[in-house]
């Protein structure tokens, strides 16, 4: 039995999660990973790859990374200097700005279509321009995909850089302009290498996000294969004609996912203040 002498076992039990923390804590767990586990209780292992080799569904497989990857790249380019502006730009209604960045991460996705082709259909506010003065249609294309994937996954990228130069040491970027260096080199020589953690880790999110997305893409993308069929939308006809192949499919993208989220580990933590 300790006494009040004894340090180690009372900081030993101050360690122990409380129960009534420790139970809620334990079934979200459960709730989140039970369903993994029965997905993969539930795969067609002896035939996982031949379902997962087939031309079709190598075929989604292959349009999903190359579409998710460019919304990717897309993301970077453009949501770099936006999360820049909501972090330093001292933009009038910043409120509302930053409202408008967030909205797709909530909406549902099928809204995220309606939205894009209310803008770029072949009615849309601009869609119709492009149509009469260029001949260029962009809804049913894989461009659309693309599209359809930045807009749901642009924002990941823009909250995760703009909280990191929220909390960023302003010290440094004062050095540097004291020292005579201009804005622009300022950013890329201090401050963009100091968030480049966070710039990655929101660089996956919205990779992983993109390379999930459904609704946003069947509303204005389509499904045709070879064109705009990704994974999740024949992971979704699979699911009507066969099971199995469904869940060999979602194997793949949970892999996919996993291996991902693993790789950039220790820049995830990093960014968001944690250890490797």
């Amino acid at each position: 039995m300790s006494t009040p002498t004894d340090p180690l076992p009372r900081a030993a039990r101050r360690r122990r999660p409380p129960l009534a923390l420790l139970l809620p804590g334990l079934a979200a767990l459960a709730f989140l990973g039970l369903p993994l586990l029965a997905l993969l209780l539930r795969a067609p292992w002896s035939e996982l790859i031949a379902l997962v080799a087939t031309g079709p569904v190598a075929q989604a497989l292959w349009l999903s990374l190359r579409t998710a990857a460019t919304a990717t790249a897309i993301s970077l380019v453009l949501g770099v200097p936006l999360a820049w502006l909501l972090a330093r730009g001292r933009l009038p209604g910043g409120g509302v700005i930053r409202a408008v960045v967030t909205l797709p991460m909530v909406l549902p996705p099928v809204v995220g279509g309606v939205a894009l082709l209310s803008l770029l259909g072949r009615r849309g506010l601009v869609g119709q321009h492009l149509e009469t003065w260029f001949g260029f249609t962009i809804p049913f294309t894989t461009t659309a995909v693309v599209l359809a994937q930045t807009f749901v996954a642009l924002p990941f990228l823009v909250l995760s850089v703009d909280g990191a130069l929220r909390g960023l040491d302003r010290r440094f970027e004062d050095v540097s302009a004291t020292l005579g260096a201009s804005r622009w080199t300022t950013f890329r020589r201090v401050t963009l290498p100091m968030v480049a953690p966070a710039v990655g880790a929101g660089a996956v999110l919205c990779f992983a996000r993109a390379l999930g997305e459904f609704g946003a893409t069947i509303t204005f993308a389509g499904n045709f294969p070879g064109t705009t069929r990704t994974m999740p939308t024949a992971i979704y006809l699979a699911m009507e004609q066969s099971p199995d192949a469904a869940v060999a499919l979602s194997i793949v993208l949970v892999v996919i996912s996993a291996a991902v989220l693993i790789l950039l580990r220790s820049r995830w933590l990093t960014a968001f203040g944690g250890t490797p």
